[in-house]
């Protein structure tokens, strides 16, 4: 065979060859994203079909969360499907499971009116709670700038944006694509 169509034929198994790699990765990770970020976030799934009135809170704090950590997104689940943070509203005081939650696991969340009948924040007690799914103990007593330091900042505290410490230990607990910390199973009350 003449030199020529033995070059011919290499590039064209070659571009084949390419062609059928970027299709696969293509495949596998969305338009716009590339397949290092997807796989280094951990997708957590909420469920706040039963926090009736907590809604806009609940977006609230799941939107900052999303835009201060970026090895965990928090996304809401479809309905009828399972979720690894299921929140429900109380009439007590806020409390959550401490985690950090990994995927296909469960922790509860309950958003507890008595808190804001007393003037407590409803979007700070959102991203608090959520705080403590994501591995965040308390930070009792303590100022607004820490939004782990939750009822101990006073009623005036509006602060639902968690500070540099909160931050870098929620993206060690999934630094590794899964949370790195065992969960507790310890419930934590936020009462003051």
């Amino acid at each position: 065979m003449p030199l020529g169509i033995w070059l011919k034929a290499g590039t064209s198994a070659t571009a084949l060859a390419l062609a059928m790699a970027g299709t696969a990765t293509a495949a596998t990770a969305p338009a716009g994203e590339s397949s290092t970020v997807q796989a280094a976030a951990v997708t957590l799934r909420y469920d706040d079909s039963r926090a009736a009135g907590w809604e806009a809170a609940i977006a609230a704090g799941v939107a900052s969360w999303n835009a201060n950590v970026s090895n965990v997104r928090l996304v809401e689940a479809a309905p009828g499907s399972a979720a690894e943070i299921v929140i429900v509203a109380t009439t007590g005081w806020p409390q959550a499971t401490l985690g950090p939650v990994r995927p296909g696991r469960q922790v509860r969340v309950e958003l507890g009116s008595q808190a804001v009948a007393q003037g407590y924040n409803k979007t700070r007690i959102a991203a608090h709670e959520l705080g403590h799914s994501l591995g965040l103990p308390d930070t009792k007593p303590g100022p607004c700038s820490q939004l782990m330091s939750g009822s101990s900042a006073g009623t005036a505290c509006t602060n639902a944006t968690p500070n540099t410490t909160e931050r870098s230990r929620v993206q060690s607990a999934y630094a590794s694509g899964t949370a790195a910390l065992a969960p507790t199973d310890q419930t934590l009350i936020d009462a003051p």
